[in-house]
C-alpha cells in the first residue's frame, strides 16, 4: 500500500473550535483541513517557503549547480507538464526565464537558485548519478541477459512484530493472517533468486521483518508534538489507550509511530540506497488493499486491481516546502524520467500479462495517469523521490479482495492448488513472473547486445 506525507499549510488563527477530523487529515506534517463557520473574503495566505517536510533536512542549492545548462527549456517545460506537475493553477514556486530557471529556496541567505537552460540538450556531467541507463551497459556478448544491471529490491513495509502498528496486517478468522510486510520479503526473496539466474547483481534494502531505521517511536515524540501543536493541538494526549478514530490520532503515540515507519524507515532505506546500494533501478514491491474497516472485523472487498507509480505529480502544498522542491528539481534535471517511465512501462505489462489484472483508476488528484499504459500512474511518494535512480512502485492485488486473501494465505508454490473453488496458481508467483517478464524485455530492447 502506498504511503503520502502531506506537507503542513501554515497554521490560522481559529476563530471557532474546529470539527472533528478524520483520519486523513491529521498525518505526519499535515494540518487539519476546516471549513470556515462564517462565509467571508478570504485572502489567501502568502507560501511559506522555509518549511521543511516531516523529518526532512535543509537542502545544498549550490548541488543543481551540476545540472547547469544540460537540459533546453523545451524539454523542461514538457517534461514538467507530462509528469511532474499535478496541473494546478496556482503559481509554482520558480520563474521561468528564456534561458533558465530560478527558484525559491526558501533561505533568507540565498533566497534563490538558478538552473541555465541549454541550447541543445545534454548529457549531465558525470558525477550527478550513479545510476546506468540500459542503453549504457556493456555488450552482452553472449553472457545471460541480466548481466552488469544491479537491481535494488525494496520489500515495502516491516512486517513482523510491527505489522499491526504499520496497519498492514489482515484477518479474517483467528489462526490465520496475512501481513502487507511479510508477503513483500517473501516476494522480494523469491524475486533477487530468479534476477539473479538472469545474471543481475540484486540487492535487498530489508532482508528481514525488521526496520532499516535505527530510530523508535520513542525517538519521535517531539517532532509528533510539533506536527499536533502546528495542527492546532497544542496539548495532546500522551498514549491512545482505549481511544479510537479522530481521538487515537490526535495522540503523540499514534504521531511518533507514523513517523517512525511512514517516514524515518524510508529516509534510511533511501540513504542506504543512494549511499550504499547505489542500483542503476529499485523495485518497490506492495500489496494493495481496499478500505476494510474496522481492523478487529474486516471488511472484503469486491475490488481486485493493479498499478504502478513513478515520481510525479507535485502539488503546490508539497511544493511550498524546500527539501520537496529540491528533490524535485534534482530529479527532473538527473533525467531520472526518461529511464524510469519506459521501464515501468515494460514492468506494467509483465504484470498485466502473468496477473491478469484490471488498471486501477485514481479518482483523487494526487496522482495523475502518465504515458501511454493504463497502468502507469506519477504520484509524489517519499521513497520515489528520495530514492536517486529510477523507481518502479508496484501496487497489485487488493489483499482483502476475498480470493486474493485465500491466494495469499496459501503462501508461495508452484503450479496450482484447490482455492475458493478451483485451481489458482500463487499470487507471489503471478506477481515475480510480471517482474521477471517485465524487466527482461526491456533490458533485452534497450541495451547493447
Amino acid at each position: 500500500m502506498t504511503q503520502t506525507i502531506a506537507p503542513a499549510p501554515p497554521p490560522a488563527v481559529p476563530s471557532a473550535p474546529a470539527p472533528a477530523l478524520t483520519p486523513s487529515q491529521i498525518t505526519p506534517g499535515a494540518a487539519p483541513v476546516t471549513t470556515p463557520l462564517v462565509a467571508s473574503p478570504i485572502t489567501p495566505p502568502v507560501a511559506r517557503l522555509d518549511r521543511l517536510s516531516a523529518l526532512g533536512t535543509k537542502p545544498d542549492w549550490a548541488k543543481l549547480q551540476a545540472f547547469h545548462q544540460t537540459l533546453t527549456r523545451a524539454e523542461f517545460e514538457a517534461v514538467m507538464r507530462d509528469i511532474y506537475s499535478d496541473l494546478s493553477p496556482l503559481p509554482p514556486p520558480w520563474k521561468l526565464e528564456s534561458d533558465g530557471v530560478v527558484v525559491k529556496t526558501g533561505d533568507p541567505s540565498k533566497p534563490e537558485a538558478r538552473i541555465g537552460f541549454a541550447t541543445r540538450a545534454e548529457s549531465p556531467l558525470p558525477g550527478t548519478r550513479t545510476w546506468r541507463r540500459a542503453a549504457e551497459m556493456p555488450p552482452l556478448k553472449g553472457r545471460p541477459p541480466l548481466s552488469d544491471v544491479h537491481i535494488a529490491i525494496d520489500p515495502g513495509h516491516i512486517g513482523g512484530g510491527y505489522a499491526q502498528m504499520e496497519e498492514r496486517y489482515l484477518s479474517f478468522a483467528p489462526g490465520e493472517a496475512i501481513q502487507e510486510g511479510q508477503l513483500t520479503l517473501i516476494t522480494a526473496q523469491i524475486l533477487a533468486e530468479r534476477l539473479k539466474a538472469l545474471g543481475a547483481y540484486v540487492s535487498l534494502v530489508r532482508d528481514r521483518t525488521e526496520p532499516v531505521t535505527d530510530r523508535r517511536p520513542a525517538d519521535l515524540a517531539d517532532p509528533a508534538r510539533q506536527i499536533l501543536t502546528e495542527a492546532g493541538f497544542p496539548q495532546p494526549q500522551e498514549n491512545y489507550n482505549n481511544l479510537t478514530g479522530d481521538a487515537k490520532i490526535l495522540t503523540v503515540q499514534w504521531q511518533s509511530e507514523k513517523l517512525f515507519y511512514r517516514v524515518s524507515e524510508i529516509q534510511a532505506r533511501a540513504k542506504k540506497v543512494n549511499e550504499t546500494i547505489k542500483p542503476d533501478v529499485v523495485l518497490c514491491l506492495h500489496f494493495n488493499a481496499e478500505a476494510w474497516g474496522d481492523a478487529t472485523a474486516p471488511q472484503f472487498s469486491p475490488m481486485n486491481h493493479m498499478h504502478i507509480l513513478v515520481n510525479g505529480c507535485y502539488s503546490p502544498v508539497e511544493l511550498e516546502q524546500q527539501d520537496v522542491r529540491f528533490e524535485m528539481f534534482h530529479r527532473l534535471f538527473s533525467r531520472i524520467h526518461e529511464e524510469e517511465l519506459p521501464l515501468a512501462e515494460a514492468v506494467a505489462n509483465g504484470m498485466r500479462s502473468a496477473t491478469e489484472l484490471p488498471a486501477y483508476v485514481y479518482t483523487t488528484p494526487n496522482a495523475r495517469h502518465v504515458g501511454s499504459n493504463a497502468y502507469i500512474y506519477a504520484r509524489n511518494l517519499l521513497a520515489n523521490r528520495l530514492y536517486q535512480c529510477p523507481v518502479v512502485y508496484l501496487e497489485p492485488f487488493v489483499m482483502n479482495h476475498e480470493e486474493t486473501y485465500r491466494r495469499l494465505l496459501n503462501g508461495h508454490y508452484l503450479g496450482r492448488t484447490l482455492t475458493a473453488g478451483r485451481l489458482q496458481t500463487s499470487a507471489v508467483e503471478d506477481y515475480v513472473r510480471g517482474i521477471v517478464s517485465g524487466i527482461l524485455a526491456y533490458y533485452q530492447k534497450h541495451r547493447p547486445s
